[in-house]
């Protein structure tokens, strides 16, 4: 990371972060470390319709791309979850109708 640098953790696929000195944050060029949470981003349902907004309008307009790597069909929804869990997806998965 370059100096002033943020490590943003997401999830917890591989299991809960190892102790950390913060002083090594300022000693690596002060960096900033955060594990958000989406709740914390959207605690209003004006923000949350407005975060939601912007994202589907980066879809559309086709500024973010996803990554679509299987789809299911919905009574198949217990071979979406079992490829989940064992972490052979590369993308997200869609359940159809």
């Amino acid at each position: 990371m370059k100096p002033r640098g943020y490590l943003v953790l997401f999830g917890q696929s591989s299991g809960a972060v190892q102790p950390l000195d913060p002083q090594m944050l300022n000693a690596k060029g002060s960096l900033f470390l955060t594990r958000p949470s989406l709740g914390h981003y959207t605690q209003t349902r004006e923000e949350l319709l407005q975060r939601a907004g912007d994202v589907l309008g980066w879809i559309a307009s086709g500024k973010l791309r996803l990554r679509i790597d299987r789809t299911y069909p919905l009574a198949e929804a217990a071979k979406a979850h079992e490829a989940l869990a064992s972490r052979a997806t590369a993308g997200k998965l869609v359940l159809l109708p």
